[in-house]
């Protein structure tokens, strides 16, 4: 069961590191916090990766990791800027979204029709989204659907989870190419390296803005890293689709942790939508 542990702090920091990053939102632009959120993991990234193997690296890891950076950074904006304008409890349930979108791809590129459990499964994240906004269902019974569309935030979420349907499938060709425990330790890094000239360029010396506040980055950047790692040492241990299911607690956490720090509304209906959309993830994903 140590696999369900790793799998457990890794749903944990995901939702912590979540609620940093929105805390610091209210401070700081999108670009900077998500330099911060990767910058400051490499540290202790780096001690991680003086006990691993680095695998052979073939055309198709480097052709992959060429397409997946520039979605990766896009993806990560679009995700910080979606949690600093709407409230994480709303936000964040918006990425069970992700797997429903990656069987819109594989049906698309592949032809694969999505078994009783996979529709089951969309069907509940459909009503799990729902009831997130249910609220809204006395202005009818469209009126959580439009709730959603009214919400900047949860959109840019969508477009995030679009995105991520992509670089999830991505992700696998890179490890297939290389090694989990590699991967999780080399992108992190990389992605950071092409930021930063980007923030840079942006914010002129206002990007010297990251080194403010360094104890408190470097909490962030542990529960970056420490996400990051625990996500790959599950792996090495457990069928992905298992990782995966309790990785999405973090869908509930982030609830949790909206109502407890940020005092968000609406707190039964969205907690009751994201265990919902969690129990569709799962059948996706299992």
């Amino acid at each position: 069961m140590l696999w369900f542990f790793y799998s457990l702090i890794c749903a944990f920091s995901l939702s912590i590191l979540d609620a940093l990053c929105k805390e610091l939102l209210q401070k700081e632009n999108t670009l900077l916090v998500s330099l911060i959120r990767w910058g400051y993991s490499l540290p202790f990234l780096f001690l991680f990766f003086l006990f691993i193997k680095v695998p052979p690296l073939d055309r198709t890891f480097w052709t992959t990791v060429t397409v997946l950076v520039p979605l990766e950074i896009t993806a990560v904006i679009l995700y910080m800027r979606g949690i600093q304008i709407s409230p994480l409890s709303l936000s964040i349930p918006f990425f069970a979204l992700t797997p429903v979108f990656m069987i819109g791809v594989a049906y698309l590129v592949l032809g694969e029709v999505p078994d009783r459990s996979g529709v089951a499964g969309i069907l509940l994240v459909a009503l799990g989204a729902y009831i997130t906004n249910i609220d809204s269902l006395r202005k009818g019974w469209a009126g959580p659907l439009r709730a959603i569309t009214r919400e900047r935030g949860v959109m840019l979420i969508i477009v995030v989870a679009v995105i991520y349907s992509v670089t999830g499938v991505l992700g696998k060709v890179a490890v297939l190419h290389s090694s989990p425990e590699f991967f999780g330790v080399f992108y992190i890094p990389l992605l950071t390296l092409v930021l930063f000239p980007v923030s840079a360029a942006r914010e002129g010396r206002g990007v010297l803005r990251i080194f403010n506040n360094f104890p408190r980055f470097l909490l962030l950047g542990f529960f970056s890293a420490l996400m990051v790692i625990t996500h790959f040492l599950a792996v090495r241990l457990v069928d992905v689709a298992y990782m995966i299911s309790v990785k999405r607690l973090s869908l509930v956490f982030s609830v949790i942790l909206g109502r407890m720090f940020f005092h968000e509304e609406y707190f039964a209906q969205r907690l009751a939508g994201s265990l919902v959309m969690l129990l569709g993830v799962v059948l996706i994903i299992l």
